[in-house]
């Protein structure tokens, strides 16, 4: 069982040291974790090296090179590719059969985990990219064997790069990577659009890029801090006969609502896929 949930007491492994790992293991860091009680394995020599020199972390080529702390491990992050994960675990999960397991690898239900990790100490998480700043989403969530103090620790180690949610079924995970896991290239995809429009409408790059970005994160703010719904906060900003109404018009002539709401239910749908290819 884990020993503790304070983060500033745990040791920690991570497979694979790629740009989620960096952002977790630098919040871990932030969050108080000394860089000398955590190890990454990391096969790709440019990528340890700056890991190590980022951070101060140690960093191992395979897991024979860190069986030490692989051993002494609490809390094992694996952000490995789902596709290499199963060859990846392999030689690891031998070193860490005491730890839990917090998987960011996307797409693998935790069945399979267990038969690859041979434990059943397994949390599911998927983040988003906002992660990388301390600004991501995560849904989590654990199998049944899963106890409290260990649901505790994978939620704080995630609340080092933003905020979370637990999930009670498993299938929601797809949702989750529709919404929120894909969603920021949603959000960049708009913004693509309107600072197209701007520059079509004569502003300069920068400004439409300044416009749009800044709208963005200023309705966000909004949204979250209100008590009422985008629905009604759309409404209030929608004069009859106004240039939002004729904005608005114009996106729901062509359904983009809907749209949208079929490429979510498309990206749940792969993500279903997914879990299918990578099931035990």
């Amino acid at each position: 069982m884990t020993t503790s949930i304070q983060l500033t007491s745990i040791r920690v492994a991570f497979v694979g040291g790629g740009n989620m790992a960096n952002a977790i293991l630098g919040g871990l860091v932030q969050q108080g974790l000394a860089a000398s009680s955590i190890c990454v394995v990391e096969p790709v020599q440019a990528v340890r090296e700056q890991l190590a020199q980022q951070w101060g972390v140690q960093a191992a080529a395979n897991a024979a090179q860190a069986s030490t702390q692989l051993q002494q491990a609490q809390l094992v992050v694996w952000a490995v590719k789902p596709q290499v994960f199963q060859a990846a675990a392999a030689p690891v999960a031998p070193w860490v059969a005491q730890a839990l397991h917090l998987s960011v690898a996307a797409g693998i239900p935790t069945a399979s985990l267990t038969q690859w990790l041979n434990t059943p100490r397994v949390v599911r998480a998927m983040p988003n990219t906002p992660a990388l700043i301390g600004q991501g989403m995560t849904g989590l969530f654990a199998n049944p064997a899963v106890n409290s103090e260990d649901r505790q620790l994978a939620e704080q180690v995630m609340h080092s790069v933003g905020q979370t949610v637990w999930l009670q079924d498993e299938a929601h995970m797809d949702a989750v990577t529709a919404l929120s896991g894909s969603g920021p290239a949603y959000v960049f995809y708009v913004l693509e659009a309107m600072i197209q429009a701007g520059t079509q409408m004569g502003l300069s790059a920068t400004q439409a890029r300044q416009l749009a970005i800044q709208t963005f994160k200023g309705a966000s703010a909004l949204a979250e801090g209100s008590p009422d719904t985008p629905e009604v906060l759309r409404q209030r900003v929608t004069s009859k006969g106004g240039t939002t109404h004729a904005a608005i018009s114009s996106l729901e002539a062509d359904q983009v609502g809907a749209l949208f709401i079929k490429a979510l239910h498309a990206a749940r749908d792969r993500g279903e896929e997914m879990g299918k290819e990578f099931g035990a």
